[in-house]
């Protein structure tokens, strides 16, 4: 049965498996490396597509462009796991769903036994490292970490959001902190025994381990080798003007960049025309991140202090001590 993204009823197909578990997030807190952990698994299967986006309704009003393109209906979404052997548990990673609305109540109309893996992340550390990624990702066009925080009450009457981000509700940066609330959606679906709620520090002061203990929960052999990988590092852009025209260029977004990538479409096959713009990124528009202004930093614990106080009580663990909150107003 194909059943487009939007809508609320799907049936999958008998001929096609569903994934048997999720990473549902957050980004930036070790999900790309635990998904290029777990794929490596000869008991897993995860496609490469990492993130389908398909169950977050919020992500498909405005797709980023994609070579391998974005599943539109169940059956597409799907065909992801075609290529997967009968004995391996299916799974896959899109990072966002812990933040989506609706990712839980779609998931559980397909998979009611799926298993939830989440991670979370001290808040401001964390949303300082998304907003830099969004600004590599081109969702966020505000390089100044304050200022785009600060620019969230506009945002949310639909003022100062960039004309060509393509998820204008996830600028909404303390949404993305709400964890408890996050957490409480899965919860409500799905038993206990079905989430597993990591600790980025824990992920990243024991790789190895962290991994071997969502193997046990995924039921697999986890006694088999391990390949310890830390995945898509921070980075800053160091020209937002030069990042503006590359991005332009490979979207062909105005009647300069049309020309161009028409120009180069002409003589520079398309594998090669990708290679050349990320290795132009990477050498020229992007560098190491600088530390975050600290005062700042600690403005943002004090907001979201209420928010770890209720995150260490709903995972019955303490996470203000880990964090560093004890002293935090």
């Amino acid at each position: 049965m194909i059943v487009s993204a939007e809508s609320h009823v799907v049936v999958p197909s008998t001929e096609m498996r569903v994934p048997d578990f999720f990473i549902v997030g957050h980004p930036k807190s070790g999900t790309t490396a635990l998904y290029e952990m777990l794929r490596r698994h000869p008991q897993i299967y995860m496609p490469k597509n990492k993130e389908p986006w398909f169950f977050a309704d919020e992500l498909h009003d405005r797709t980023p462009p994609r070579p391998e393109g974005t599943p539109k209906t169940l059956e597409e979404y799907l065909a992801l796991f075609l290529a997967a052997r009968p004995e391996q548990r299916l799974g896959e990673a899109s990072p966002f769903y812990l933040w989506s609305r609706t990712a839980a109540g779609r998931i559980v109309e397909v998979q009611p036994a799926a298993r939830i893996i989440a991670i979370v992340r001290e808040p401001a550390s964390f949303l300082h490292s998304l907003h830099l990624q969004f600004v590599k990702s081109y969702i966020e066009t505000e390089a100044d970490f304050r200022k785009a925080i600060s620019l969230e009450d506009a945002r949310r009457e639909g003022k100062q959001i960039p004309r060509y981000t393509y998820w204008p509700q996830a600028l909404l940066y303390s949404e993305q902190v709400r964890y408890v609330e996050q957490l409480q959606r899965f919860g409500a679906l799905f038993p206990p025994e079905n989430i597993l709620v990591l600790i980025y520090d824990d992920f990243r002061s024991d790789n190895e381990e962290t991994v071997r203990k969502v193997l046990r929960f995924l039921d697999v052999d986890d006694l088999a080798s391990i390949e310890v990988m830390e995945a898509n590092p921070t980075v800053r852009v160091r020209s937002q003007r030069l990042h503006h025209l590359l991005h332009a260029v490979s979207v062909g977004r105005g009647p300069v960049s049309l020309a161009v990538k028409a120009s180069v479409k002409a003589v520079v096959p398309r594998r090669l025309r990708r290679s050349a713009l990320f290795a132009a990124q990477d050498r020229v528009v992007f560098g190491a991140p600088r530390p975050p202004e600290e005062a700042f930093m600690q403005e943002l614990r004090e907001r979201f202090k209420p928010e770890v106080v209720a995150l260490s009580e709903y995972l019955d663990r303490d996470l203000v001590s880990l964090w560093g909150y004890d002293d935090v107003g």
